[in-house]
C-alpha cells in the first residue's frame, strides 16, 4: 500500500512546530489523538527528538500511519494504537501532554464531549493540551472560507462542522484545562494551547 498523504499536513507541520516548540522545552511524552495520514507523528517526532511521541487513531488508519512511522525510524516515534475516543475500554495511559489536529470538526458533538472526559485520564498534572484547526467565535467565522468550509463538511456528514470556541473552552474547563493561548495560524485555524490543572 502507499503512504497516505494529505497536502493540508504538509503545508502546516512548520507552523505547528513553531507552537509546539514553545512549549514543549523539557523531555516527556506526548499522545497524538487522530494521527490521520500519520505525517505530522513523522514530521514532528523528528523535530522534537526529546519527545516520546505516541500516535493514536481508529484501527482503519493504522496501517498507513505505520507506514509514516517506519520511513521516518526515529527511535522516539512509537509504533501507533488503536484508540477511538467513544470506546468504552480503558484508553491509553496518561502522557506528559496530548496533541490533536483537525479531528474536532470531523467527531461528531457526542464524540469531542466524551474526548474531553477522557482528557483527565490521558494527561498528566501540568501537561500541555494542543488542539489545532478551524473554529468560530461568538458564533461568527474567522472568514468566508471557513464559512464554506463548514457548509462542505455538513453536506459530506451532517454530524460534523466548525466547532465554538467558547463551547469546547467549556469542555476544557470541565476537563480541569486552563486556557493559555489561542494561536492565530495560516490558512484561517488556530491552535489552542491548554494547561492541566494540578490539583
Amino acid at each position: 500500500m502507499d503512504k497516505p498523504f494529505s497536502q493540508a499536513c504538509e503545508n502546516n507541520k512548520h507552523p505547528i512546530l513553531e507552537v509546539l516548540r514553545h512549549y514543549l522545552t523539557q523531555p516527556g511524552t506526548l499522545l497524538e489523538v487522530g494521527s490521520g495520514t500519520g505525517q505530522h507523528a513523522a514530521f514532528l517526532a523528528t523535530q522534537l527528538p526529546h519527545i516520546q511521541w505516541q500516535p493514536s487513531d481508529v484501527a482503519e488508519h493504522l496501517p498507513g500511519i505505520n507506514l509514516w512511522c517506519r520511513d521516518a525510524g526515529q527511535t522516539n516515534l512509537r509504533e501507533p494504537v488503536a484508540f477511538d475516543v467513544m470506546q468504552t475500554n480503558p484508553g491509553p495511559p496518561a502522557h506528559d501532554h496530548l496533541y490533536s489536529a483537525n479531528t474536532l470538526h470531523i467527531m461528531s458533538w457526542p464524540a469531542v464531549e466524551s474526548f474531553f472526559k477522557l482528557i483527565p485520564d490521558l494527561v498528566n498534572p501540568a501537561g500541555y493540551v494542543f488542539f489545532y484547526g478551524p473554529f468560530k467565535y461568538q458564533g461568527k467565522f474567522t472568514s468566508p472560507s471557513n464559512a464554506d468550509f463548514d457548509s462542505w463538511l455538513k453536506q459530506r456528514g451532517a454530524h460534523q462542522g466548525i466547532r465554538e470556541f467558547e463551547a469546547i473552552t467549556d469542555l476544557a474547563d470541565s476537563a480541569g484545562l486552563n486556557l493559555i493561548e489561542d494561536v492565530r495560524m495560516p490558512a484561517n485555524n488556530q491552535t489552542l494551547v491548554w494547561q492541566k490543572r494540578v490539583r
